[in-house]
């Protein structure tokens, strides 16, 4: 977020600033105004390179775990929705953690990864991520790299849906419109039509027919087996997929 803020803010520094005094002390002087802006240029210039260099080290970290995964075999699940759909409070129910999950943009901006185990095929590594906005500013996603591409090596992505939302549809294409720019549109999709105790039961029926969705309500814990079985079904038809065409 950081990084982001600093990157869109430093081309407006003068703009903003513009009123600071220009006023010149002699020949080839500077005025106070100006050398306050040039210390703010610079130090922001140095704080976005310092950033830069820790997502790429928080990058390289994530590749060797994600190396070390893929040799354990593990199935991993990523967590994916419009901020504030119920992301992390999922990810809570489904392995009984206790992640913060305060009703506010951007409360998960690093990856969490828990194990999740399949009733029939064993673990899996589930990971919850950033909660995505509509037209996600392209600073934005640069910034987020780092958590974005762990979603690269998902078997499966649980797309979760606020089903009680009246602009649903419009954030589901949001959520599509990220995962496209990011290449990730070959991935298998899950939607999770979560909050399902605060929309009626046929209203939930029917989101659930338009969308091809799964029910549920991670508040109450409720719908998580149908989810479980449905995850797993999809992982294993995935499996089966990769060994034919190998």
């Amino acid at each position: 977020m950081e990084l982001a803020q600093l990157k869109y803010s430093l081309p407006r520094l003068t703009e903003k600033d513009a009123g600071l005094s220009r006023l010149v002390g002699g020949i080839g002087g500077r005025g106070p105004g100006e050398t306050v802006l040039e210390i703010g240029r610079r130090r922001a210039r140095d704080r976005i390179r310092n950033l830069e260099k820790e997502i790429d080290r928080l990058s390289r970290q994530r590749g060797v775990r994600r190396k070390r995964r893929i040799r354990q075999g593990l199935p991993v699940l990523s967590i994916i929705g419009y901020t504030n759909a119920g992301k992390s409070t999922l990810l809570n129910a489904l392995t009984e953690s206790r992640i913060d999950t305060n009703d506010q943009m951007f409360v998960t901006l690093d990856t969490t990864s828990r194990r999740l185990r399949f009733p029939r095929h064993g673990d899996v590594i589930i990971t919850d991520t950033v909660g995505f906005i509509n037209d996600l500013p392209p600073d934005l996603v640069a910034a987020f790299r780092a958590t974005l591409e762990e979603l690269a090596d998902a078997d499966l992505l649980l797309h979760v849906v606020d089903a009680s939302d009246s602009n649903l549809e419009r954030k589901i294409e949001a959520v599509n419109r990220v995962l496209a720019d990011l290449n990730l549109g070959s991935i298998p999709r899950l939607l999770v039509m979560n909050k399902a105790d605060q929309v009626t039961s046929k209203a939930m029926e029917g989101l659930c027919r338009r969308y091809d969705a799964v029910a549920a309500s991670a508040l109450r814990r409720e719908g998580l087996d149908r989810l479980i079985q449905t995850a797993e079904s999809i992982i294993k038809e995935r499996k089966q997929g990769n060994l034919e065409s190998g």
